[in-house]
């Protein structure tokens, strides 16, 4: 039983994550769908203002000066020309009502068509001597009916709205024409700034206005070729071809134009047979749309993570108590590891605090029992070469070298078994290195050595015994002269600098080198890389233990050529 329990576990687990998941895509889905809905309402909604606009701009632009013609066509100047040839003037009268007006041309015509005057006589492209004849404005208005008509200009190409009345002489009769031109360039500028997508599509379906010229002076139907021939005739759209453009007019307010899907509001200009198209694209809608549904998942995905952020604080808390037991036993192991390597670090100090210490004693007992001797030996050779008189190469002089070298070492083991006085002053650096490399000068002048100084103009004083440091310098010393025995480049750089909490003296030689050994090897007592009875190896371990001594660090870098040992010393620090 208890099996089985443990078997419908997972699957239960498994059937409450698909419901869970198949309520969220549900939900998600709806919303998307009824986002969608309510946007697109709102969209036909504002797409119906914003038609209503645009219609009641176009219609205040053509309708502004419709009375213009007739006005001028009561003119007497305007009926005389006609009836009696005479134009003398009317030329400028009528170029002053079209400045006054802002119309683009003003121009009068014969019965049979012929311009007889018009506003833009002195342009160099103009109406004067064009028939026009063949336009349904002049024919209307020679009917007796008002004449309006969009057309591509026959003589200046240009697109514009043609309103055309009749001139009438004093028994009533139709002797001649005043048409207006007016020119919408500045409007249809003014809704491409606007950033929206507009069409005016005439009784044909063909696009006279639009924001893009891609969609300008094309079909949004088929022309038939009965169509074709009647605008040709007229001459509507000059060279235009007319080509029919992708429009697919579908259910709720939607037009398919050139592959992209718009939403649309269109207002009727009835007495002239056009329609005004605002579109826009439906694109926006599924952006708007797609924005909802991923704020949404965002919500949904705060609220999951919340949920769990609750669920994880439960565990957290109940697995803290181990958590912490953890913690407590991986910081005793650190601790017993850190102490184990403390440990270590005392055995390695001890062993070599207790080699030194025997050194100590033992340098004391032979430097004792051998200095009376060896003094005792300096002067039987003293008084055996008065009486028997000197002679060089001798044997006198054989055991003198042999006393000298024993005297050598007995002074190296007196000093590493003396320490020095606690006492400390300040010490000018300038003067240690003068002190020691005066300790050493007779050894460098024989060995043709050059000694490069470098020293920083502002170094400070340090606190110490000057003695013991002097013997460490001299110590440096005495090994890079012996290094450079054999070398070519004998020259000896001393370097002093410092920053705000170390003074460091470098020592630089151009001699064997280190021989990749390190300067804890280096420091090691009776470690020696001279020639027997020339140092017993102890001088860098007393050099290291008087640094120590001075809370400093002495350190050793190996060249291709030579070798540099660094003094670093703390500053105002005992």
């Amino acid at each position: 039983m208890n099996k089985n329990t443990e078997a419908l576990g997972p699957i239960k687990n498994l059937a409450y994550i698909i419901t869970i998941t198949g309520l969220i895509l549900g939900g998600f889905i709806a919303l998307f769908f009824a986002s969608l809905s309510v946007f697109k309402a709102v969209e036909l909604e504002r797409a119906e203002g914003r038609a209503q606009l645009y219609h009641s701009t176009l219609v205040s632009a053509l309708e502004r000066l419709e009375h213009l013609p007739f006005i001028v066509a009561q003119d007497p100047a305007v009926v005389r020309a006609l009836e009696q040839k005479d134009v003398a003037g009317l030329n400028q009268r009528l170029e002053d009502f079209a400045n006054r007006s802002k119309a683009e041309a003003i121009y009068v015509m014969d019965a049979n068509g012929w311009t007889i005057a018009a506003s833009n006589y002195a342009k160099e492209i103009n109406f004067l001597g064009k028939n026009y004849g063949f336009r349904p404005y002049f024919k209307d208005a020679m009917a007796g009916k008002r004449g309006e008509f969009f057309a591509i200009g026959a003589t200046t190409f240009t697109p514009g709205f043609f309103i055309g009345d009749t001139v009438r002489d004093s028994t009533g009769k139709p002797i001649g024409v005043v048409a207006l031109k007016i020119a919408l360039s500045e409007l249809t500028g003014a809704w491409a700034a606007s950033g929206d997508d507009i069409l005016v599509t005439n009784k044909d379906g063909i696009v006279v206005f639009a924001t893009s010229d891609e969609w300008r002076y094309r079909a949004t139907t088929e022309l038939s070729e009965s169509q074709r021939i009647q605008i040709q005739n007229m001459q509507q759209f000059g060279k235009q071809e007319l080509q029919p453009i992708d429009w697919l007019l579908g259910q709720d307010n939607e037009v398919q134009l050139d592959g992209t899907n718009y939403l649309y509001a269109n207002k009727q200009l009835e007495r002239r047979g056009w329609t005004l198209w605002y579109i826009n694209p439906a694109s926006s809608l599924f952006e708007r749309t797609w924005f909802v549904i991923i704020l949404a998942a965002i919500v949904v995905a705060i609220m999951g993570i919340a949920f769990v952020t609750f669920r994880s604080n439960q565990l957290q808390r109940a697995l803290k108590a181990s958590h912490d037991d953890r913690l407590k036993l991986v910081a005793e192991i650190e601790e017993r590891k850190a102490t184990q390597r403390r440990l270590e670090q005392t055995r390695s100090e001890l062993a070599r605090t207790s080699k030194l210490a025997a050194l100590g004693q033992l340098a004391a007992s032979v430097t004792h029992e051998l200095g009376q001797p060896i003094s005792a030996m300096r002067n039987y050779l003293a008084a055996e070469e008065i009486s028997s008189g000197h002679k060089p190469g001798g044997l006198v002089d054989q055991l003198r070298g042999l006393v000298q070298r024993m005297e050598n070492i007995t002074k190296e083991l007196k000093f590493f078994s003396v320490r020095g006085d606690n006492t400390t002053e300040d010490i000018v650096i300038r003067d240690l290195v003068d002190g020691a490399i005066g300790l050493v000068k007779h050894d460098l002048v024989q060995q043709n050595i050059k000694i490069d100084i470098h020293l920083a103009t502002t170094l400070p004083t340090i606190k110490g015994n000057k003695q013991r440091l002097e013997q460490v310098l001299v110590n440096l010393f005495r090994n890079a002269i012996s290094a450079m025995r054999e070398s070519d480049k004998k020259q000896l750089e001393i370097t002093a600098t410092a920053d705000q909490e170390h003074l460091t003296i470098a020592v630089r030689d151009w001699g064997h080198g280190l021989a990749g050994q390190s300067i804890e090897q280096l420091q090691e007592p009776f470690h020696t890389n001279k020639p027997s009875g020339e140092g017993m190896g102890l001088g860098l371990a007393i050099s290291a233990a008087i640094v120590r001594e001075h809370q400093g660090l002495l350190s050793a870098s190996d060249y291709e050529i030579g070798a540099q040992f660094i003094i670093q010393l703390p500053i105002g620090e005992e």
